[in-house]
């Protein structure tokens, strides 16, 4: 226990705020990530903190940061503790911030359609306190009920909406950070501005390294008139893809678009399963007459293509589930390794990096699943989620295998001219393929940035780059 950082945290923000009781630090060593979980499980896992800091406002925050740095203390954010690339780890000379308690609703602007909230409120409730006036984020990560607004901005999230919404950088007007000198830095709120660069960008996907995102301010939305489903049949992922290409490509936006393999088909959508075909299922919502226009369309350019239409009650299933995901838990007490990996990539390049991957992913051996699905869509190009799943025959090598079937994924990717990361950030998982994915020219950029902002190296060190 590092007695002195504790009693000087104590004497700065108050004893109240300040834990060093054993079920909070094990609660915040790391995120949920399967990698820590399978560390855990074996022996491996990551020490506690030298305590756990809980500020209650922005000024608590600035006291922390001060006393942190003074002191050169790494000083680790912590959400709500949803992220799955190893973007937390404790170690017993860090502090760990933990936002939760940073959770005002400050205010909610009907007229302009904004929101400004502490970094540490639930996603769901967010969207509860928007929903009672009416309005709505329309960003909604699988994640929204263990995950904070914060840490959407800090990894860069994407929701499963964000076909028609775009993802959280469309929705940022303005944020609110510690810089790691304690100073406080508020940008404008505008709906644009060209005065330089614009300072939000350095703080999304920043993960903790450049600043505390203390509140957010996002432009909203009025709740929608009217929802309906469209699904499709086509006769392979490369038929599909190209449907979806036709369909946002000639200005139609459905908000959700995902299409899943003939394997998680069978998986995940048994009664709607056509043998080796994949499926697309599609939301549309808007005002009445926008979603008339939009299904008719859609079901003409499907229909161009030679792609059935499917049974809508598969929307109706996904809208059911699609919040709900299997504990790694369950898997890890089965000798199981599993995770989900999301890339992107321009539609000329996308169809060859899933089958390549794919194909690499099969290589593996004892691999039980190898599937893919896309959840985003744009007008130059898609997502793809990979997921896979291995049976090592003996435990210890499980951590091996996880990390070759990751490898396997990314070198694949980048490969194939894709991007490495769609919107779950870098953590430590990917942070070896930085270079690859930016070049060394960005990987120094940043490094200055850092450097700059951070340069006694203490905010959550070992994130994003080395």
């Amino acid at each position: 226990m590092n007695k002195p950082i504790i009693e000087l945290l104590s004497q700065a923000i108050g004893t109240e705020k300040i834990s060093t009781k054993e079920h909070v630090l094990q609660e915040r060593r790391h995120d949920y990530s399967f990698i820590s979980q399978l560390d855990d499980y074996q022996g491996r896992g990551a020490p506690v903190a030298a305590c756990v800091a809980m500020p209650a406002n922005t000024a608590d925050v600035v006291k922390i940061v001060n006393t942190c740095r003074e002191n050169s203390i790494p000083l680790i954010p912590f959400g709500l503790g949803s992220g799955v690339v190893s973007g937390v780890i404790a170690h017993p000379d860090a502090v760990i911030l933990d936002m939760s308690s940073m959770k005002r609703i400050r205010k909610i602007d009907t007229h302009n359609l904004l929101a400004t909230f502490e970094a540490g409120v639930r996603g769901s409730d967010a969207e509860a306190s928007l929903v009672k006036k009416g309005l709505m984020l329309g960003h909604y990560p699988q994640s929204i009920e263990v995950s904070s607004v914060g840490g959407w901005v800090a990894t860069r999230a994407s929701g499963q909406f964000s076909s028609a919404y775009g993802s959280v950088e469309n929705i940022v007007v303005s944020l609110e950070v510690v810089l790691p000198n304690g100073e406080v830095l508020e940008t404008r709120t505008t709906p644009r501005a060209a005065a330089g660069p614009n300072l939000n960008e350095i703080f999304l996907g920043s993960e903790g390294t450049l600043g505390i995102i203390t509140a957010v301010t996002f432009s909203v939305r009025w709740q929608l008139q009217k929802r309906e489903y469209t699904a499709f049949y086509a006769s392979n992922m490369e038929k599909g893809f190209e449907l979806q290409r036709n369909i946002i490509q000639h200005g139609w936006e459905p908000p959700v678009m995902r299409q899943y393999d003939a394997t998680e088909v069978k998986r995940l959508f048994p009664d709607q399963f056509r043998e080796k075909e994949s499926l697309l299922i599609m939301v549309h919502e808007g005002p009445a007459g926008k979603v008339a226009a939009e299904i008719k369309e859609c079901q003409e350019i499907a229909k161009d293509l030679e792609c059935d239409p499917a049974p809508v009650e598969a929307v109706d299933k996904w809208f059911v589930d699609r919040n709900h995901v299997s504990t790694f838990e369950k898997y890890i007490k089965q000798g199981v390794v599993v995770d989900t990996i999301e890339i992107a990539a321009v539609w000329d390049r996308i169809f060859g990096i899933y089958e390549s991957v794919l194909t690499s992913l099969n290589e593996v051996e004892n691999i039980v699943v190898a599937s893919a699905h896309s959840s985003h869509c744009y007008r130059s190009g898609l997502n793809l989620y990979f997921t896979f799943a291995a049976l090592p025959a003996d435990a210890s090598q499980m951590a091996d295998v996880y990390r070759d079937c990751w490898r396997r994924v990314i070198e694949t990717t980048n490969k194939g001219g894709g991007g490495i990361s769609h919107h779950h950030g870098i953590g430590r998982i990917r942070r070896e393929w930085m270079s690859a994915e930016i070049g060394d020219t960005g990987v120094k950029l940043l490094k200055s940035l850092k450097n700059t902002l951070d340069p006694q190296g203490l905010m959550n060190p070992g994130v994003l780059i080395k």
